[in-house]
This record gives structure tokens, sequence and C-alpha cells, in this order.
């Protein structure tokens, strides 16, 4: 799954007749926004029939390379208050390259909805560019700047680019990981449905506001939705979300909260990379607190095939991508700085039922793909002409937001021990450790169809931790399931360790 080829899979769509035309727009006249507006613009988009996106755009900048579209900047003097000094600013991205969709930005002051206008002097273009007829072009998407590190300085908060993806960063961090609005048929043969992002309304931040607020309205071909963003910055960024989905057929396979991910490689799985660097991925690992009161924690794979990974759940507590090695020297790439790379935790508000955490792992031979999803997956059909309304929180930050009350596992270590076998060396981290008895403690592993033997628990006073180590027979297996864990007095005083092991 090509990052690139998703965003050009998705598309382009064009401003749909229920969207204000602009002259309408930019006079402000009988154009009053309220908190169902874009709710209601979905609802009404779901009853008409899907209008495939329109690519219309001159070829000068549908043939852009990569670095030809990079050259292409928003100046930032000329950004959306940027004169008034307020607490958040808004730039814009041309169309072009791979992102050739329309989508119409709004600006709402004293609920006055108002058209962000197209202006090609907002933009400088890079050495032989810019030969195109003079047009309303419109943009590709934008990004939220707000002083995070430095008081005085803007920082790149957040962006919306590409289909319905969306990032962004913490105090201190690089973009990684995206979300996505909603994803559709993820992992099913007949192909995944990607919806866009059609358009955006933001709402004028006070001179005082904390947070910024983002309202954004999603098509595709089986369903509308409407989107409100709270988004607060800080140590941790928090977007909380409103979700109205409205679908136009029965979405028997709909993922919801949808994150993506690159997992190149790492200590678990380096068997076919030469690199100088010991580990490259944006996130190392799913974290999942179930419904049962479990935490799990599955570290990520490259596998030579596609794995789907299914967790099944009620009242689910939370699931996230997370990136927990923070060490520099765990990856040594001073261009790349995964070490910076945010983890992205998915908070429920309210009752999402049943369901299941899904985690796809698509096999890739280069790190510029993203080839990790998850997503919750409800247990029920999303139905046709039926409003399904879902709240929720993203913490984008370094760890998930509840504090851990069990010992958490940090490493995994995978070697061979040339006996058809393979030994597994696993690190753990947190207080839960601090003055245990070694005596009191034992490792519980087990494995479908695979032998376990030499379990070692023991205190790692290089790292203050403890490690478990245990040896698994693999000869003629496809694959297999692991799961262990840290035990006293047959109590866990560590999350669930979970694994698929594969040749």
């Amino acid at each position: 799954m090509n990052r690139r080829q998703l965003l050009r899979a998705s598309a382009a769509v064009s401003a749909a007749a229920l969207l204000p035309r602009a002259a309408d727009a930019q006079s402000g006249a009988a154009l009053t926004f309220s908190p169902s507006y874009v709710r209601e613009l979905a609802r009404a988009l779901a009853t008409k029939a899907f209008v495939p996106p329109d690519e219309k755009l001159p070829d000068a900048l549908k043939n852009l390379n990569y670095d030809q579209y990079r050259s292409i900047r928003f100046a930032p003097e000329k950004a959306l208050w940027h004169d008034e000094k307020l607490p958040f600013e808004a730039q814009f991205f041309h169309r072009g390259f791979f992102y050739k969709n329309k989508v119409d930005i709004f600006q709402v002051a004293n609920k006055n909805v108002t058209q962000i206008a197209y202006r090609r002097d907002d933009f400088s273009f890079g050495e032989g560019l810019g030969q195109w007829p003079d047009a309303d072009l419109g943009f590709a998407g934008f990004r939220i700047h707000t002083p995070i590190n430095k008081p005085d300085y803007y920082d790149e908060l957040c962006v919306f680019l590409g289909a319905s993806y969306f990032r962004a960063v913490a105090k201190g961090q690089t973009y990684g990981l995206s979300a996505r609005g909603l994803a559709i048929d993820t992992g099913e043969s007949k192909g995944e449905e990607f919806p866009v992002f059609k358009a955006f309304w933001l709402e004028k931040p006070a001179p005082s506001a904390s947070s910024m607020v983002i309202h954004a309205l999603l098509d595709s071909k089986s369903a509308a939705a409407s989107y409100r963003f709270t988004i607060r910055p800080g140590q941790t960024t928090v977007f909380d979300v409103e979700m109205a989905i409205y679908p136009r057929v029965d979405v028997e396979h709909a993922g919801l909260a949808p994150m993506t991910s690159m997992f190149f490689f790492g200590p678990n799985d380096r068997k076919d990379f030469d690199d100088f660097r010991p580990a490259v991925h944006d996130s190392d690992g799913l974290s999942i607190f179930n419904g049962r009161g479990e935490q799990i924690w599955r570290p990520l794979n490259n596998s030579h095939d596609l794995q789907v990974s299914s967790f099944g759940d009620i009242n689910l507590g939370g699931f996230g991508l997370m990136q927990r090695e923070r060490n520099y020297l765990a990856y040594q790439d001073l261009e790349s700085s995964f070490e910076t790379r945010p983890s992205l935790w998915f908070e429920p508000i309210g009752d999402w039922g049943e369901g299941a955490v899904k985690l796809f792992e698509i096999p890739t031979k280069e790190e510029v793909h993203d080839n990790i999803a998850a997503l919750w997956q409800p247990k029920q059909p999303l139905t046709a002409k039926t409003e399904h309304i879902f709240t929720y929180r993203l913490h984008w930050g370094p760890d998930a937001p509840k504090a851990d009350a069990l010992a958490r596992f940090t490493r995994t270590g995978i070697g061979s021990r040339g006996d058809d076998s393979k030994l597994f060396v696993l690190e753990l981290m947190g207080d839960r450790l601090k003055g245990l008895d070694p005596k009191t403690i034992k490792g519980v592993v087990t494995a479908e169809k695979a032998e376990i033997s030499n379990i070692v628990t023991q205190p790692n006073p290089a790292t203050g931790g403890w490690r478990l180590s245990f040896q698994c027979s693999v000869k003629g297996q496809a694959s297999i399931e692991l799961r262990a864990l840290l035990a006293q007095n047959d109590a866990p005083v560590s999350e669930v360790w979970i694994y698929r092991w594969t040749p």
C-alpha cells in the first residue's frame, strides 16, 4: 500500500451542488453557520447518487513529479489570520502531482461562512513551473500552524491533504503516521474504497483560544459523512472528533478511526534487510486496552505475505499504533528521526458496542510505503439510509494517555538457535517491576501448534527492567501465534504480549 498510490487512487472531487457557491459564500448572504450545518449537508448528499471525482486540471499540474510539487510553496505571510496575530493560522496546498482533487475551504467567523479564494500570487513556484493559464484552481488541502515549541514561532501542527488523510504532531515531534476519516472494505478481495474530504470549514479562533475547530464533509460511493474536529495542541495534541455517517448502501466492512503507518524492520524482523540502521519504522506496535481489562501489546512485522489480525471486543477501552522506542541509538537516522515520530491513540467516547480491532500488515520492500493499518470494525453493518453517530478522541504524542499500571514490553528480539527453533528475548519496563522477588515471578508463554521451552525470567540491571526469554520450535510451521506475560502468584504484573511469527 503505497501512500502516494492511495492518494492518487482516491483521486479528485469537486464541490457538489449542495455546497454554497463561491459568490454566495463570499457575500455571506443567507449563509449562517450552525452546529448542524455540515451534518445536514452530509445527510442531503447521501440521498443523491455518488458523483465520481473530477480530475480536471492543466496538464502542467497533473504531470508534476514529487520534487516539482514540493517546490510549490505557500507564502507564510499570506496565511489565513496571519495579520490578526491570532493563536492559529492556516496555510494552503496547491493542486497538482497526486493531489488533483479540488477541496473547497471556508472560513466561519461570527457564524458567517466565507469561501477562501484561490490566489495564484499566494504561492511561489519552482524554476520552470507556473506555465498554465490563470484560473480558479482551488486548493488540495491545508495545514494549521500554532506555537508549540516556542512562543514566538508558528510550528506546523496538523495537515489535511489527500483523500481523507490527516496527521498531527505534539511538542518536540515530527510527522509520522496518519489517521483517516473513514475506511471501507480494507483488506477485502473486491478492493478498498477510499472516501475523500471534499470540503472544510475553519472556525476563526478567538485571540485567547487554546483550541481550533474544523468541520469536514466526506463523500464516497457507499456513504457521506460529517466531522467536527476540536484540536488542542500541547505535550500531547488531542483531536475531539464528532462523526456522523450516512450510508447510501449497507456498509458491511466499515473501518472507524483508521490509522496508517509504516514498519520496515526492527529487532524482531531484520532477516531480509542489509541496512546500517538498527530499525526503520514510524510505529513499532499495536496497543489495545480491551473491554475485559486486558492490556495487549502486539509488535508489528513486515512479513512476506499479507497478515490480517482481528481482536474481537465489547466496550473497547482504546487502541493505538505506538512508537515506544524513543532512543536515537535504536534508529541512528539523522534525517528521519524516527525516535520523534508520534504515537496515535484512539479513545472511544460512549458505547461503541461489539466489534474488532483489525490490524493489517502488508509486505513492503521500501520504507516509503505505508504498510500498516489499524481500525475498529463494528460487528453490525452500517445500515443504509440511517444516521450513525460516533464520538472519539485521537491522542498524538509520545505515549498512550492512560497510565500503565502494568509493566510494558519495550523490545522484541528474535534470533535463530540453529536447531529448528527461535529464541525470543522480550524486554520489559515499568514501576510495577520494582522490588519484585525473582523467586515469585514466572513467565507464562503459550503457542498454538508449537512447543515452548527454556522459559527464563530475570531482572535486567542494564535497563532497570526485566527480561523474559524462551525458545519456540518452528520446524514446518507457516505461522505461529504466541502469547506471553509476567505473573506473580498467578496475577499478571505485565501487559499481554501477542505475536504472530512467520518464516
